[in-house]
């Protein structure tokens, strides 16, 4: 073969094998580009003698979120704007590090911030820990937490949570507050907590929630847990529901101090109703009103969900025994009182009633929630949903959790046919909404056309099956 022309097609071969970039900024933003494409756009942005125009910033700033760039090329980059325009790369890392999906590239970018000591992007990595990490990793192995510590120290990662949740007063914060919040708990510093809210000066707060948390933990001991509970001692401070707060802060002052620390606010209704109806409940040692329920529940009929949507072995048991480690004062006075409701033929006559409205209509589920009128007497409130979906589903609609933040129980039927014993008990989505609103619930059930099985259920898989009621006027019990 001609040499010459060997030569020519060797030069050619080489040429194209060559990265040619004639635009570094529309290079380096094109994230579809190759690596080389990449390394070479950044080499030649960093070389220039001329300060980085708008469409050069625009490119190395899409290095911190968009996705298609090797780790190298990104943190390179970024080095070069932090040199160039701090600003900028901070407000990118600020609006950009809490919606980060890819677990290696939030490794690397939290560390180039603790690298960095950017502490002033401190709001922007408690967001991002606020969020659940996909693969259940513990909360101090969280890229987030150690940047936090080795700018802040040993304690300056909780405190700047702390110190987040606090300043979050916008509308637009909401979610970052809730993410605090939760984030806070996750901690596993509840009492802790409970003496930062009780110290912290909430007089003329415009934080959307510090002042009634304060007023909750000062009043009845205890704070919210969740985003819900947050939203529901907010409510509980409305001029509306002021008798109640105060029916409650006088009843669970006759609680020992460390009942008070365990209670929620599902707990507060309880407290109520238990210093109306049976004050000694309030004094009373678990172990006593635990052997108390095991004597009223011995030998009544008991039904179980067959088919609740349960991974298999996961099915809660429906046995009071079973529930022994979990059950809390609140949970044994509100069982109790859920026992005492059900004696009273008023009561069994209006759930039968709604029960067989339930039980005809074929579009939905029936719900509502068991409280106390205003005379203290057991009454029960019936909302319609707040949509139909179809006959195995109640969509509990806001107007029944407006009347939820003060009541007992929320409740619901399965009532579709009169023998319907082998769907009795909540199933997978009620234990869901359990853990959600954090309150305690009631479904009934019919087993046959003149008897409902109860079950009683709570957020963290708790379900204890209370029996059978009759309605009223059938004095026998068919099994």
């Amino acid at each position: 073969m001609n040499r010459t022309f060997v030569a020519i097609l060797a030069t050619l071969i080489l040429a194209s094998c060559q990265t040619v970039v004639t635009d570094p900024a529309a290079s380096l933003r094109d994230s579809s580009n190759s690596r080389k494409v990449h390394e070479e756009s950044l080499r030649m942005i960093m070389a220039s003698q001329h300060a980085p125009e708008k469409a050069t910033i625009d490119a190395l700033q899409g290095l911190v979120y968009r996705p298609g760039y090797d780790t190298e090329t990104r943190l390179e980059g970024m080095r070069f704007l932090l040199q160039q325009d701090p600003t900028k790369l901070k407000r990118t890392i600020r609006q950009r590090l809490p919606r980060v999906t890819d677990h290696a590239w939030l490794r690397a970018l939290c560390q180039f911030v603790a690298d960095y000591d950017l502490k002033e992007l401190d709001v922007a990595l408690v967001s991002s820990w606020g969020r659940p990490w996909s693969g259940n990793l513990p909360e101090v192995q969280r890229p987030e937490y150690l940047a936090l510590t080795r700018m802040l120290g040993p304690s300056g990662a909780v405190d700047a949570v702390w110190t987040t949740f606090l300043g979050a007063v916008k509308p637009s914060e909401n979610g970052l507050r809730y993410r605090c919040w939760d984030l806070l708990h996750r901690l596993g510093a509840r009492n802790e907590l409970i003496e930062l809210v009780i110290a912290e000066n909430a007089t003329g707060s415009e934080h959307p929630t510090l002042r009634s948390v304060h007023e909750a933990a000062v009043d009845f001991g205890t704070i919210p847990w969740n985003r819900e509970e947050l939203l529901w001692v907010h409510k509980l401070t409305e001029p509306t529901r002021q008798i109640f707060w105060q029916d409650a802060q006088q009843a669970t002052t006759k609680l020992s101090h460390d009942r008070r620390r365990c209670l929620e606010l599902r707990d507060l209704p309880v407290a109520v109703a238990s210093a109306r109806h049976h004050p000694e409940l309030l004094i009373a040692e678990d172990m006593e009103i635990f052997a108390s329920l095991q004597s009223r529940l011995a030998g009544r009929p008991q039904y179980k969900e067959q088919n609740g949507g349960f991974l298999p072995g996961q099915e809660p048991s429906h046995d009071l025994a079973a529930h022994h480690n979990k059950l809390t004062w609140g949970d044994l006075a509100a069982m109790s009182i859920a026992l005492d409701a059900m004696e009273i033929a008023n009561v069994r006559h209006h759930l039968f009633d709604y029960a067989e409205r339930d039980r005809l209509d074929e579009g939905t589920e029936y719900g509502g929630v068991v409280a106390l009128d205003e005379q203290g007497r057991f009454e029960i409130l019936e909302f319609p949903p707040r949509f139909r979906v179809h006959d195995l589903r109640f969509e509990a609609p806001q107007a029944m959790f407006d009347a939820g933040y003060t009541a007992l129980f929320h409740f619901h039927y399965h009532t579709q046919k009169y023998r319907n014993k082998a769907h009795a008990g909540p199933g997978l989505g009620d234990m869901n909404y359990a853990n959600a609103t954090r309150a305690n619930c009631l479904v009934l059930t019919y087993v046959d056309e003149n008897t409902l099985n109860v079950d009683f259920y709570r957020h963290d898989g708790v379900l204890v099956d209370l029996g059978v009621i009759r309605r009223p006027g059938i004095a026998s019990v068919q099994t």
